[in-house]
């Protein structure tokens, strides 16, 4: 299951992105992951003090979207990472790595990757090629999303970034660690969370505060803070 959620962002804080990554200095994305060769991109310097703005930016983003937290149920986020495409670069078809070590308050943690996320901040038409393919089964999920645009997906997909032919894509990523692991039982209380929701004015009263509380118990046996 996938989210996608379009003015994830609002257009100041894509705008003031967009300016930060003229700023901020970028280094070559394999310093992440020197082992895959087709790993062919740039990212933010983590370094580079101006980073710190532009993670709170995209963080202060997750902390306020209600259907991300429905969906993700987050227990830790890596901190968020601007990621630049020039012509000719892409990102061959891989996995995520289960666990990473990130920054955090002045240290690092460690954080398992139950859910990806990439962040739209260039307008598509800017740039060709450039999209992200999630391959499911046979069927490959084609995303090229519009500024601001949110796209959440579970990190075991095969997936990949197609090579840019012409322009630049920038994308803001990260990697969630879910209070429910296992990507069955997180789907299914997001799905009881959203019928709940959307019937909630046609529902008994009764029956709904019953349906609640069996959500809520579903959600403390499976979780895992």
């Amino acid at each position: 299951m996938f989210l996608e959620q379009r003015d994830f962002l609002n257009p100041g804080e894509v705008a003031r992105l967009i300016a930060l990554s003229r700023e901020i200095h970028f280094i070559e994305g394999r310093t992440s992951n020197p082992q895959n060769t087709s790993k062919v991109n740039l990212q933010a310097d983590l370094a580079d003090k101006q980073n710190t703005e532009a993670a709170r930016i995209v963080l202060g983003a997750f902390a306020r979207s209600r259907p991300f937290r429905d969906f993700a149920m987050p227990k830790k986020i890596a901190p968020p990472l601007l990621s630049r495409y020039e012509p000719r670069m892409k990102y061959g078809p891989h996995a995520d790595t289960p666990f990473m070590v990130v920054p955090h308050e002045g240290g690092v943690m460690q954080l398992r990757s139950d859910l990806s996320c990439t962040i739209f901040l260039n307008d598509p038409r800017s740039y060709e090629g450039g999209e992200l393919v999630l391959h499911a089964g046979t069927r490959p999920v084609v995303i090229k999303g519009v500024p601001g645009e949110a796209f959440v997906y579970p990190s075991t997909f095969l997936h990949e970034v197609r090579p840019v032919t012409k322009g630049q894509r920038l994308v803001s990523i990260t990697f969630i660690e879910s209070l429910v692991p296992d990507e069955r039982l997180r789907n299914t209380l997001f799905e009881l969370k959203d019928v709940m929701s959307l019937e909630a004015l046609k529902m008994d009263r009764v029956n709904w505060v019953r349906m609640d509380v069996a959500l809520s118990n579903l959600t403390r046996r499976w979780s895992q803070p």
